[in-house]
């Protein structure tokens, strides 16, 4: 009798662990509403400093979170750190590709340490927004570090022929851009 007691109640409290440890286990399942609706996150974002190029451009980076639609498109629109309207950027999204680049045109003003906001819509075919993001980015670098104008001038990198006597890009006297608007 006391061997069947025992039997009992070690299958009750096995039984118990075990709709216990269920019970954990399934709260720990996410249940996807804070990723709901998602389509895209952010991989990566950074400043590009060009020094050949003298030019800088902003780089985000988005990274699928389910199958990407056929027709989709995301549109950045980037600060200008020259003040005035944003520069928008539209880039087709590729289903086939594990990720989507956005890059702004060649930049002007960059300061420092100063964040900039990107905002990002994700479109569908119909040009209805799927989703938006937005962020901001701050430069490590100060785009006084670039050259006045590029080291050189073609695909098989040339030296640019206005810098003889200039290797570093620095030109006297060479006009700045006006930088008031982007403070």
């Amino acid at each position: 009798m006391r061997s069947t007691m025992s039997r009992i109640s070690s299958r009750s409290a096995l039984l118990g662990m075990a709709l216990i440890a269920a019970m954990a286990l399934g709260a720990c399942r996410d249940t996807g509403k804070d990723g709901e609706g998602k389509l895209f996150e952010i991989s990566g974002k950074i400043f590009v400093f060009n020094y050949r190029l003298a030019r800088a451009t902003y780089v985000v980076t988005l990274r699928p979170l389910q199958p990407m639609g056929e027709g989709q498109v995301a549109v950045a629109s980037f600060q200008d750190p020259a003040g005035g309207a944003p520069l928008v950027v539209e880039q087709k999204v590729w289903p086939k590709l594990d990720k989507v680049t956005l890059e702004s045109p060649a930049l002007t003003c960059v300061v420092k340490n100063k964040p900039y906001t990107i905002a990002i819509s994700i479109k569908g075919s119909d040009g209805a927004v799927l989703q938006k993001i937005d962020t901001t980015l701050m430069s490590t670098e100060d785009q006084s570090i670039l050259p006045d104008r590029p080291l050189v001038i073609d695909q098989l990198y040339t030296a640019n022929p206005d810098l003889v006597g200039h290797p570093d890009g620095k030109l006297p006297g060479e006009p700045k851009p006006d930088c008031s608007k982007g403070t």
